[in-house]
């Protein structure tokens, strides 16, 4: 694989340093990471995502759901019981596991349930007030009397 050097990058943007960092991390990470558990991630609604982990042979207590540092992790431990069985073929992997999602911002974690072998991470995105559109008056001084009278632009939802 190979390395790019994202030094121009941070020399020729300012405020961009989070973007940097995670495309650091992306073109930095391990290929043969691992895929273990598998899971789905779909988009439930315009501002609402939902994560999917197959998680068979956990239960609801061996497993971890964390929010740190802008990023998601699942993790699990499994309790050793397994000391006094003898398997005569071992299919189900209930190996220690962590895996991490990173965050876009204002992506906040609403709920975890964890049924039929699955654990569901639901996600909503919050964009707060000081990010919306708002309306601008903008003045205008184009009247005969020279008086100011003013119009309202209307903003679009960017979403």
């Amino acid at each position: 694989m190979r390395n790019f050097d994202l030094a121009p990058l941070y020399r020729a943007t300012v405020g961009f340093d989070q973007l940097a960092d995670m495309m650091d991390r992306v073109l930095s990470a391990d290929v043969n990471q691992s895929t273990y558990p598998p899971y789905n991630i779909e988009k439930t609604d315009d501002d609402s995502y939902r994560i999917s982990v197959a998680v068979a042979g956990f239960s609801a207590d061996e497993l971890s759901v964390e929010v740190r540092d802008g990023a998601l992790v699942v993790s699990a431990r499994k309790a050793e019981s397994d000391e006094n069985r003898t398997f005569l073929h071992r299919g189900i992997a209930t190996r220690a596991f962590e895996r991490k999602f990173q965050l876009a911002d204002h992506v906040k974690v609403t709920d975890a349930s964890h049924a039929d072998g699955m654990l569901h991470i639901d996600l909503t995105r919050e964009v707060p007030e000081a990010l919306k559109p708002r309306r601008i008056e903008i003045a205008r001084s184009d009247t005969v009397d020279g008086s100011i009278e003013t119009d309202v632009v209307d903003a679009k939802p960017v979403n």
